[in-house]
């Protein structure tokens, strides 16, 4: 089965400040059918509004040409100011490829919308990026140079005729640049000054393509060429970072703004400490941060382990405990509270309901196992006390790390914790997709049987759920045997006062593993592949087996400290 292709699109509107003109444009993107509005992320002092979607290629381009559309009638360039650069009521639409789609696909779809705008819109387009059609183009400054008020001469000049769309000058809408890009983290760092030409100064420091070099390094010196007469540059400290200095009079600051433009040879946290670094270098102070737009969960949580590890605290803890250090360090909720639901990617994408029993309270839990509903059962009891016990094992590490007198072992327990917390989230998902593989055999039960060919693959689909329902419970027991390896880890070497947790999280992963071995017992025998069948119960038997010898080594340990 191919598996869907996702792509996201990122318009930015020239509209920042009146709400009524926004809902007209993101109620044209929510009207496509297959497509998931995600974010919405308006600026005043810009006149700007970031608009992010999601979908799959053909639904996504439908959305951004009804948006385009919109934008067009209700947006009026000739007269628009703000601080951001800009050239149209759409000013920029990128794609940008999320899953099963490659660059170049999604360059292709790029180039579709921009043929469509431009034949049914009448709008000029010019590609950039990834779909950029002249190596010049790639960069979006150079395509966008002289900005709105510079479009009617260069429609004049054959050397700027668009991709798309007639070379005529369109006052009231002006200009796009459609193109296909990877992910891009428009980012602003605030400053406790209000002085454009020193924001300006932090923004070179730190943006690679720096400053232009002058003669005897004086701001009024000459410019100094190479050989071909183009100005020589000073690199600035981060590559991949492209950053200009503004007042937004809003806030009444200056900031630092953004382009991260790829996000592995510059992470957030490292643009954020470049300008931090460069504005204490000039008496000026960081004091916060925000983030335009949305955030793959990976930046945030490089983040928060990145300050963790500043402070030589264990990074071994939750995610949404490192998602708040990430939020604090940066001062992302100075300006504006940060949710990170809304401004998380992956949470925005999440489907919530693929995990009913993990988001129930433990109360609800138990009500709902106790009740006459066949499931959750014994698999899903069995998961979420491997998980518990993969808790009690990080729980002593992070306790471990931040033992006063073992200051120098922090990383080594803050590992350890690492490994709980990966076992502890893995576990969780089997607590409900165990009752999912017993749903599936629920629904092969009920599939119809009177033709041959519907009684043939009733017991294909009876089969398959059967084995996905053994190898379900199977996983648990590799999970929670894995687990006693931390839980040694904190009997013998962990924190002394709190080795009967780390005992207590071995009696869990015991009680996981036998009890998810009844289960892929009692679902191998119903298996129409005996062979298959036994071959799962005797790995499964093995595990049990250590299972049993790996509990009474480490709860004789704990013994030795009572």
């Amino acid at each position: 089965m191919n598996k869907k292709q996702l792509i996201e699109c990122v318009p930015n509107f020239s509209e920042g400040r009146n709400p009524e003109v926004l809902k007209q444009i993101t109620d044209v993107i929510e009207q496509v059918e297959g497509v998931k509005l995600l974010d919405i992320d308006p600026g005043k002092a810009t006149n700007r509004t970031v608009v992010t979607f999601v979908g799959e290629p053909a639904a996504v381009i439908e959305a951004a040409f009804q948006a385009i559309r919109k934008a067009s009638e209700v947006i009026d360039m000739s007269k628009h100011q703000g601080e951001h650069p800009r050239m149209g009521a759409t000013d920029v639409c990128p794609l940008i490829p999320i899953s099963n789609i490659t660059m170049e696909e999604t360059a292709e779809w790029a180039h579709r919308l921009a043929k469509r705008v431009g034949d049914e819109l009448h709008l000029p387009i010019y590609m950039y990026e990834s779909a950029a059609t002249r190596p010049e183009w790639k960069n979006l400054a150079t395509v966008r140079a002289g900005e709105y008020e510079a479009l009617p001469k260069k429609m004049a000049d054959a050397a700027w005729q668009p991709d798309y769309g007639p070379a005529k000058f369109n006052a009231k809408a002006g200009a796009t640049a459609i193109g296909a890009r990877d992910f891009l983290i428009a980012y602003n760092v605030n400053l406790n000054t209000t002085s454009v030409r020193r924001a300006n100064s932090i923004a070179f420091d730190v943006r690679e393509n720096g400053r232009i070099k002058r003669e005897g390094g004086k701001v009024n010196g000459a410019i100094l060429k190479d050989e071909h007469g183009e100005p020589l540059r000073e690199p600035g400290m981060c590559k991949s970072v492209k950053a200009i200095g503004w007042f937004i009079e809003e806030y009444g600051i200056a900031q630092i703004s953004m382009n991260l433009t790829d996000i592995n040879e510059t992470p957030l946290h490292k643009a954020f400490e470049a300008c931090r670094q460069s504005a204490n270098n000039r008496g000026i102070r960081v004091t916060g941060s925000e983030l335009v737009g949305l955030v793959p969960l990976k930046v945030m949580l490089d983040t928060g382990r990145y300050f963790l590890k500043q402070q030589r605290r264990s990074v071994g803890i939750s995610e949404e405990e490192i998602i708040k250090i990430a939020v604090k360090s940066l001062g992302l909720d100075e300006l504006t509270p940060f949710d990170p639901q809304k401004k998380i990617i992956e949470y925005q994408l999440e489907d919530s309901s693929n995990r009913p029993l993990i988001n129930m309270s433990l109360q609800d839990f138990a009500n709902e196992t106790a009740s006459e509903s066949v499931a959750p059962g014994g698999g899903s009891i069995a998961a979420y006390v491997g998980a518990l016990g993969a808790s009690l094992g990080g729980m002593v590490a992070n306790l471990s790390s931040h033992r006063r007198v073992w200051d120098h072992r922090w990383e080594e327990f803050s590992e350890w914790a690492e490994e709980g917390q990966r076992l502890k989230e893995a576990l969780l998902r089997l607590v409900d997709e165990d009752t999912q593989a017993f749903n599936r055999i629920i629904d092969a039960v009920r599939m119809p049987k009177s033709t041959e060919e519907e009684k043939s693959e009733r017991a294909a689909a009876m089969e398959a759920a059967t084995l996905y329902a053994t190898e379900v419970p199977y996983q648990t027991m590799v999970l929670a045997m894995e687990s006693f390896e931390l839980m040694k880890e904190m009997a013998t070497k962990g924190n002394p006062n709190s080795a009967s947790d780390a005992g207590v999280g071995a009696l869990c992963a015991r009680a996981a593993i036998r009890g998810a071995f009844l289960n892929v017992r009692i679902n191998a025998k119903d298996l129409k592949d005996q062979a298959r069948a036994a071959e799962i119960v005797k790995k499964a038997a093995n595990i049990a087996k250590q299972a049993e010898e790996k509990e009474a080594e480490i709860i004789a340990s704990v013994e030795s400290h009572l």
